[in-house]
C-alpha cells in the first residue's frame, strides 16, 4: 500500500494550500516568523479565515512562512508593483498582537 502523505498528489495539495494561506497572510502583513510564533489554535483560525482546511502538519506552515519570506524579498525589489501591496494590513491586529510594554 502506498503512503499517500508523501505522494505527488499530496505534495501538490500541500503546495496549493500553502499558496492560498500565504496570499491571505500577505494581504494582512503577517510575516513568516510571526506566523510560526503563533499558537496552533490561532494558526487554525487563520486557515479557516483564509478559506482552507487547517494544515495538519508543521511542514505546511513552514512552507507558508517560506513563501511569505520569498514574497517579502521580491516586494522589496519591486515596491511599485501592484502585487507588492497589502490591502488588508489593518487586519493584522486581529491575529498578531503587538507586545505590551509596561509603564
Amino acid at each position: 500500500m502506498a503512503d499517500y502523505a508523501h505522494s505527488p498528489a499530496a505534495e501538490a495539495g500541500r503546495a496549493a494550500k500553502a499558496r492560498q494561506l500565504a496570499g491571505y497572510l500577505w494581504d494582512r502583513e503577517i510575516t513568516g516568523s510571526e506566523l510560526l510564533q503563533l499558537p496552533a489554535q490561532v494558526q487554525r483560525k487563520l486557515a479557516r479565515a483564509a478559506g482552507v482546511n487547517p494544515p495538519s502538519t508543521a511542514e505546511t506552515w513552514r512552507s507558508v512562512a517560506r513563501l511569505l519570506d520569498e514574497k517579502a524579498a521580491w516586494a522589496e525589489r519591486n515596491p511599485d508593483h501592484p502585487a507588492a501591496r497589502r490591502p488588508h494590513r489593518d487586519e493584522k491586529l486581529l491575529w498578531v498582537k503587538p507586545p505590551i510594554t509596561p509603564w
